[in-house]
């Protein structure tokens, strides 16, 4: 029989080396996450850093939103309503996740739509194809400014705007009749 070894200690802080190969994430992903503020950790006598426990959540956290499509300012922002000092419970997830659920659905809509529309114009203004003066009459979408008015935009105001129809974006036909210019 062997001798019997006493339980591991579990560390109430890890190194970045540590939270490393727990998080799968490169050290210097957390170093970077830390000066962006999304995650902290305190400093040895020796500089060296120590995150609580609970930070491996955290990092979880920020892959999966990362993943998603989360830009870091949204991350920030979701992880401030997040407890400092504890693990996040299941409360605290369903709350974070739902202030997203708005965004990620205008992010569905919306690349459904360009899924939906990506064979036709996009309604850039650049009148060089022959749908354009269907799709975008007069170079309504010029006058908006630059980039792919009809795909970015939102259509339910456009829609709204302009009384609907397949692709509408916010360019394209307007109430107002456009005269051509010579």
């Amino acid at each position: 029989m062997p001798p019997h070894t006493p339980p591991q200690q579990i560390a109430k802080e890890l190194t970045i080396g540590q939270l490393a190969r727990r998080s799968g994430v490169a050290t210097s992903a957390l170093r970077f996450y830390e000066d962006q503020g999304l995650i902290s950790s305190r400093r040895t006598s020796g500089n060296q850093r120590r995150y609580a426990r609970d930070t491996l959540r955290r990092v979880a956290f920020i892959r999966v939103s990362q993943n998603v499509g989360m830009p870091l300012t949204a991350i920030r922002e979701a992880l401030t309503r997040l407890p400092e000092g504890r693990t996040p419970n299941r409360e605290d997830w369903a709350e974070v996740s739902s202030y997203w659920r708005a965004d990620l659905d205008a992010r569905i809509r919306q690349l459904t739509r360009l899924r939906d529309n990506l064979t036709e114009c996009i309604g850039c203004g650049c009148l060089s194809l022959e749908s354009c003066m269907l799709a975008n009459p007069y170079d309504i979408c010029g006058e908006s400014g630059c980039g792919p008015r009809r795909l970015l935009d939102d259509p339910e105001g456009a829609e709204a705007a302009e009384g609907g129809g397949k692709g509408s974006g916010s360019c394209g036909p307007t109430p107002v009749e456009r005269v051509p210019v010579a």
